[in-house]
């Protein structure tokens, strides 16, 4: 059966689904498997795969080609850089860009009503919230879940963003708020989301979020949850008084984020 877009005669709207990964040879293969690539086209979209190699040391690119993505490599190491690389490395007729994480622990399948508020022009940034969501046992710590709770407690207060999961690595967006956030972005490692959610909060753009679910990751974790979390911490500080169109600082926050 044709779908609406194919008996009208209207193009198909392309979805960039963009996956940071490092050493993720277990996951994403399973990850680009569980993409709901029928599903999507049935409503009109078209699906492109970007799997950004974060400078792995096993068979992540080898993997990942084979399972049908686009490779790019970002050899210097930290997901805000693997970030930016994607976001540089989008095709010019990506309207909608969906990331997540490479390791399988957000389900690819549920990615479908991540893009449906972008496109009925509900909002221009969705986010996977885990904590309203369905968090599968052995996939987050209390420890982990008590500071994802603060940090997005702390946002929704000080940013005034409707967030429920500032930690999260299941985002959706419209192409134009991507152009205009790589611009700002400085983060290196984990605390890019934070920084994402808080410069997005402060350019006005409407941001809501979605309930997922959340599995045990394939793999090892390189998230420290000490030092990772007070680099987060100092990203929404930070932030506080950021403007986008402010001036430029004259030394480099990124090694502090």
């Amino acid at each position: 059966m044709m779908n609406v877009q194919e008996c009208s005669g209207e193009k198909m709207k392309t979805i960039t689904v963009m996956i940071p990964c490092y050493n993720e040879e277990k996951g994403v293969p399973k990850v680009i498997k569980k993409i709901p690539k029928q599903e999507l086209k049935r409503l009109g979209y078209k699906v492109d795969v970007l799997v950004v190699d974060n400078n792995s040391k096993d068979k992540t690119t080898q993997v990942a080609k084979k399972a049908g993505a686009r490779v790019v490599f970002e050899e210097k190491q930290g997901k805000g850089n693997a970030i930016k690389t994607g976001f540089k490395s989008l095709k010019k007729d990506t309207k909608y860009i969906v990331m997540l994480d490479g390791d399988d622990t957000y389900r690819a399948q549920e990615m479908v009503r991540l893009v449906e508020p972008l496109d009925s022009n509900f909002c221009d940034v969705v986010i996977g919230s885990r904590l309203n969501g369905k968090i599968r046992k052995g996939s987050m710590t209390r420890f982990n879940r008590a500071g994802n709770w603060l940090f997005s407690f702390l946002v929704r207060n000080f940013y005034h963003g409707n967030v429920t999961d500032v930690c999260t690595g299941y985002f959706a967006w419209k192409r134009p708020v991507v152009n205009k956030l790589a611009k700002h972005l400085e983060s290196e490692g984990f605390s890019v989301e934070m920084e994402m959610l808080t410069k997005m909060a402060k350019m006005n753009y409407s941001i809501y979020a979605v309930p997922i679910s959340y599995d045990a990751r394939a793999g090892q974790s390189s998230l420290s949850p000490i030092g990772d979390g007070s680099k987060i911490l100092y990203t929404w500080a930070k932030n506080l008084n950021w403007k986008p169109n402010g001036n430029k600082r004259n030394y480099n926050w990124a090694k502090y984020s």
